[in-house]
């Protein structure tokens, strides 16, 4: 069964640019609206569904960052990669911390624009539409589509890699989780960095996971993980 194509609102302010970018990626198979400030786009977004979200962020009216904000409030999930001419670390920085998927610096070429985007899109959704999205984990209970994880009342919010790495970690529950399958499941490869940033997050979700004493997070040297739930649900 053939999946339906992702529906990119596009961003962009520089009408030249963003015509060339919406001509380009409806040649690849990708329907793309075009809109030339973040008013516009958000009004879009609020009246129309979309799969992902590509949005400049130097704009009139309203900039990328704060669209991106606006877009998150109301969907914590979708995809989205900024576009700017600035390559300051301090503007990536600001761009992951309100929940961007990634960072693209202009000029780019075309080709990376859609490798980006195929990276992401399987990054966001590594598991497939049908997997389940509810887990219970001793007293906690894990919801991935809204990104928390709940115990005696308490709500606890997770970024999007930690609630990846939870819901593998869940769907492997009392069973190794393969280290490399994990990194090229949610990092997309194996490579040194990206096994470290891992660890950072296994360390964060051991934390979050420590008011249950029934429950570990193990580490299985020179393997991968194990989330043990001895209360055995």
């Amino acid at each position: 069964m053939e999946t339906e194509p992702l529906k990119i609102l596009l961003a962009e302010d520089d009408p030249n640019l963003g015509e060339l970018l919406q001509s380009y990626l409806e040649a690849k198979g990708y329907p793309a609206k075009l809109y030339v400030n973040g008013e516009e786009a958000i009004n879009a977004y609020k009246s129309e569904p979309f799969d992902f979200c590509v949005l400049d962020v130097m704009m009139p009216v309203k900039d990328g960052f704060t669209l991106a904000k606006e877009i998150r409030a109301l969907n914590s999930k979708i995809p989205i990669l900024f576009l700017t001419a600035k390559s300051q670390e301090e503007d990536k920085r600001t761009g992951y911390e309100i929940g961007g998927d990634d960072y693209l610096t202009k000029p780019f070429s075309m080709e990376e624009l859609t490798m980006r985007i195929e990276a992401i899109s399987r990054r966001c959704n590594p598991f497939g539409a049908a997997s389940t999205n509810s887990f219970t984990i001793g007293k906690y209970k894990f919801d991935y589509t809204k990104q928390t994880l709940e115990i005696n009342g308490e709500v606890q919010k997770l970024t999007s890699r930690e609630s990846d790495l939870l819901k593998l970690l869940c769907i492997n529950k009392n069973d190794i989780l393969d280290r490399s399958f994990a990194l090229k499941k949610i990092w997309l490869d194996d490579s040194y960095f990206n096994a470290r940033s891992m660890d950072v997050y296994v360390a964060k979700l051991r934390k979050y996971l420590k008011d249950d004493p029934n429950i570990q997070l193990m580490n299985v040297h020179g393997i991968g993980f194990k989330l043990i739930d001895s209360t055995g649900k």
